[in-house]
């Protein structure tokens, strides 16, 4: 066995997570090797549905919850809800069909991502711990209901690292509208070091990456096409030398490694990001693919196809966002009040772009080895709430993924005959967190970090890799 075999076999832990990342950064770690075991994939795109999107008006079919339209809501236990009282048992308002080889029933309100079942994998038991927006999107996104702890992609970037010496691992692309409750704790580094928190952009308005560039009017200000290379290496040089001047007195503060970082990777990005985030070049029939040509869809179908662009060029995890806060009219998928207004709008904004995501990785020869996570912070209830709208619901949601090695076309998990509870196979954040890092080639139970005497992990004590949904 030789040296370089030695290490990687011997490694374990974030010895072996250190190596892999040094190794990739070289060029020497081959596609597909992984940090624990073989790899099936090596990006995720996750797209997060952010307000409690509706499992029983989009994806998880009942025709007893249909029959039982307008009948007393009786569970059989004690229903808790958010801020409400049960009201009658409530059908979808919109229309179910069968698609695909597979069968799958999908809702009228999502006829793009209907035309895309064979190549998703649904998981319709997922259960959520909070019915509380703030708490229960932290659980989404970290593993855990409290604020302080690591994001999905700052872990995964912290044990794989990037894949491109020119734009950041992890890159988050907000609602054009507003943040989701918690804001950009949603992608923090928690106690990780701090370089591998998301880095927001927002494509559609005019400063997509704050402080990138000097203000206009400003000494030194200059469009990205009047930076040379040459002024690039010179500027890139000096300000290293002056970081590492600050920094030989200061050792051990991560928040001043990634703070130096920052300031050599923006210099990069000065000349990466105006092409990236150009998207004048693609074709008429791409950007009408992702719905640029539709008011409705024009902002998530612009965040979509730049994240596709991102993928492409080395981005290691991304996040787009469906839902802002709860203001009002609402800018969510929070659907209270009448849920065929607001589930109809929000899934006409996010239904063609995401399917265009789907057919365009896939098309590129990239789903294979891309995943892509759709998710939301639990779902709602089947009872009507005021009439109209729904309640939350945390006891049973669903979830899908798409490429990166997991099955095409199935279904795994059940709720109950109405969509209220789940009854086969009840799935936590945990489990489908841990598939994930499975299938990105990394044991969730060695992938830690020493806090405070204890040995953290994304899934904390839990999860177990879904392997009925791996192909």
């Amino acid at each position: 066995m030789d040296r370089r075999s030695f290490l990687w076999h011997s490694g374990g832990g974030l010895g072996g997570i250190a190596l892999a990342h040094l190794l990739n950064q070289d060029g020497l770690l081959a596609a597909g090797k992984g940090v624990h075991h073989p790899a099936k994939a090596k990006r995720v795109i996750q797209l997060f549905m952010s307000g409690a999107a509706s499992q029983c008006d989009m994806f998880d079919y009942k025709p007893e919850l249909i029959k039982r339209h307008g009948e007393k809501f009786d569970p059989g236990a004690g229903v808790q809800l958010f801020q409400s009282t049960a009201g009658a048992c409530m059908k979808s308002p919109f229309e179910w069909k069968q698609h695909g080889q597979c069968g799958k029933h999908m809702s009228s309100i999502v006829p793009h991502l209907a035309g895309c079942v064979d190549d998703m994998t649904f998981i319709h038991s997922i259960v959520a711990k909070s019915n509380v927006h703030g708490p229960a999107t932290f659980q989404q996104n970290t593993g855990f209901v409290l604020p302080g702890f690591p994001s999905m992609g700052a872990w995964v970037t912290h044990g794989l690292g990037g894949l491109s010496e020119n734009l950041p691992s992890f890159v988050v692309l907000p609602d054009s509208r507003g943040f989701a409750p918690n804001g950009p704790a949603n992608w923090s580094s928690g106690f990780l070091p701090a370089n591998v928190q998301g880095t927001m952009i927002r494509p559609g308005s005019e400063n997509p990456i704050y402080d990138l560039f000097p203000p206009a009017g400003m000494a030194g200000a200059s469009p990205a096409d009047k930076i040379s290379a040459e002024s690039e290496r010179e500027g890139l040089a000096l300000l290293n030398r002056l970081n590492m001047k600050h920094q030989s007195a200061r050792a051990g503060d991560t928040q001043l490694d990634a703070r130096i970082a920052a300031y050599e990777l923006a210099a990069k990005l000065q000349l990466s990001a105006p092409e990236v985030l150009d998207i004048s070049k693609e074709t008429k029939a791409t950007r009408d693919m992702y719905g640029l040509n539709n008011k409705i869809t024009e902002d998530f179908g612009r965040n979509c196809l730049i994240a596709r662009r991102l993928l492409e060029r080395g981005v290691r995890f991304l996040q787009v966002w469906s839902g802002a806060d709860n203001g009002f009219p609402r800018r969510n998928w929070d659907a209270h009040e009448d849920v065929e207004k607001n589930h109809g709008e929000m899934a006409m904004s996010m239904d063609q772009p995401a399917a265009a995501l789907i057919k365009d990785l896939k098309s590129r020869g990239m789903l294979e080895d891309t995943i892509v996570y759709w998710t939301s912070e639990f779902g709602r209830m089947p009872c009507s709430q005021g009439g109209r709208g729904r309640d939350h619901n945390p006891f049973t949601f669903t979830s899908w993924v798409a490429g990166g090695g997991f099955k095409g076309g199935v279904s795994y998990g059940e709720s109950d005959e109405l969509s209220y509870r789940a009854v086969k196979n009840p799935t936590y954040c945990y489990d489908l967190h841990a598939t994930i890092l499975h299938q990105l080639g990394i044991d969730h139970e060695k992938l830690t970090f020493r806090h405070n005497g204890i040995d953290r992990r994304l899934t904390d004590v839990h999860g177990h890799v879904i392997q009925e949904i791996i192909a």
